[in-house]
């Protein structure tokens, strides 16, 4: 007599995110479109495998998901004539995307003046119209096994597609990406984003995500970016969510031969999170730049995750990340470099820095290198410490106040990361926003 099968229990929280993907799948756009019915299916069954994972599994060992999955989210529902006022930093003169609530608003949107073969589309509509070269990109780069990026397959309503041609400068492109979160219920969205550009082609892609109004929302982003050989993105995003939102972002990063992708992302916003990247070098001669810091106050949680592949030879990855805490907050560093054999004439670097301004704040910290090949350079590194009693004498005895002075330490551990930056501009502007976290810290409304 054969043995009863045994079906997994779903737990609730996962089973009413799957119920709302069985209620929306013939309205979500590309629904009977048969590979985006099975691109959504994967990613719902990724879901439904690994559901919202928990401390148990050693990639979220260090971050707690109970808060996220205990709320019930409902459907984002924003009226398409909405004209929420936009922050600050969708200022500038470059072409802007924005998105409401993980929707394409071409009417919030500035598109004109790009440049010969730049195209800017919303993912809803190329998913609608069964864009050929959309179906050979969309999910080929993000892992298809983790169930929150899979969630976001399932769910993805819309997003900015950026494509490049072969050979062009790009110049540079904003995308702001504003959540709004109503008073009285929670609400969940799930933007997919996705970059390609052609062998040679060069973009500055200035990344935001903001937050507006008093009430909680989840933002389950993923983006996919494919660079051809000896293309170049300068990519920085600034994750300033409300308050009291979840964001889970995964980037998903495909770099040939020639090519180089460089990152900086500042996190100071949301009651709760994840920036994770995952980056295969698949050229010789790639480069990858992943750096970047967290400002952690109250008793919020941030938590940076990255895979680094070497999977071709004579490529090169850096890393520098610092974190900033106070009050009782927790901060994450995950980085993983994996080297594979194919992979001689590595050179990797790994840094991961903390400072902590409170006795209750925290750090958890774990660099792993995996090296399979036996011509490398790799190395990591990571540092936890206090304000130097020292240097904060030595400014208060020359009359500077005990807040001045510990602005100017925190200033200037920030500033080394932030210089990481080659453009001076932006540079300004991240800086601008770790001021303005400290103020808020040093002066709460």
């Amino acid at each position: 007599m054969n043995a009863p099968v045994v079906v997994p229990a779903v737990a609730p929280a996962v089973s009413a995110l799957l119920d709302r993907y069985a209620g929306l799948k013939d309205r979500l756009p590309g629904a009977r479109i048969a590979w985006v019915e099975a691109w959504r299916q994967r990613g719902a069954e990724a879901f439904r495998a690994g559901g919202f994972p928990t401390k148990r599994v050693e990639a979220w060992k260090y971050t707690d998901l109970s808060a996220l999955r205990e709320t019930r989210f409902e459907e984002a529902l924003v009226a398409t004539d909405a004209h929420p006022v936009l922050p600050e930093q969708a200022g500038g003169e470059e072409a802007r995307i924005v998105l409401l609530d993980g929707r394409f608003r071409a009417d919030l949107s500035r598109l004109d003046g790009l440049a010969d073969g730049v195209r800017i589309e919303s993912l809803a509509d190329l998913l609608s119209s069964d864009d050929d070269a959309l179906r050979e990109v969309l999910g080929a780069i993000a892992p298809a096994d983790l169930p929150l990026p899979g969630l976001n397959a399932a769910l993805a309503e819309d997003g900015a597609v950026i494509r490049i041609a072969p050979g062009v400068d790009a110049g540079r492109i904003r995308i702001v990406s504003l959540g709004i979160a109503p008073s009285n219920h929670a609400v969940a969205f799930h933007p997919r984003n996705l970059v390609v550009l052609g062998a040679g082609a060069s973009l500055t892609l200035l990344d935001g995500a903001h937050g507006a109004g008093k009430g909680t929302y989840w933002q389950n982003l993923v983006a996919e970016i494919a660079l051809g050989e000896g293309a170049r993105l300068t990519h920085v995003r600034l994750q300033d969510e409300a308050r009291d939102a979840f964001h889970t972002a995964l980037v998903a990063v495909r770099v040939e031969a020639k090519a180089e992708y460089d990152s900086f992302t500042l996190v100071r916003g949301a009651r709760l999170a994840r920036n994770e990247v995952h980056a295969v070098l698949t050229g010789p001669k790639a480069a990858l730049h992943l750096n970047g810091a967290q400002l952690v106050d109250g008793e919020r949680h941030a938590d940076t995750t990255t895979v680094i592949d070497h999977a071709a030879p004579d490529c090169e990855s850096n890393q520098t990340v610092k974190t900033v805490l106070t009050g009782r907050a927790r901060g994450v560093f995950q980085g993983k470099i994996h080297v594979h054999r194919v992979a001689q004439k590595t050179d990797g670097y790994q840094m991961n820095q903390a400072l902590l301004l409170s006795p209750e704040a925290e750090i958890n910290a774990k660099p792993q290198l995996e090296i399979y090949a036996d011509d490398v350079k790799c190395s990591h590194g990571a540092t936890v410490g206090e304000l130097d009693h020292d240097q904060l004498f030595y400014l208060r005895s020359r009359g500077i106040p005990e807040v001045e002075a510990k602005s100017i330490l925190v200033q200037a551990f920030l500033t080394d990361a932030v210089s990481l930056v080659s453009d001076e501009a932006l540079r300004e502007t991240l800086l601008a926003a770790t001021d303005a976290w400290w103020d808020e810290v040093e002066h709460p409304a």
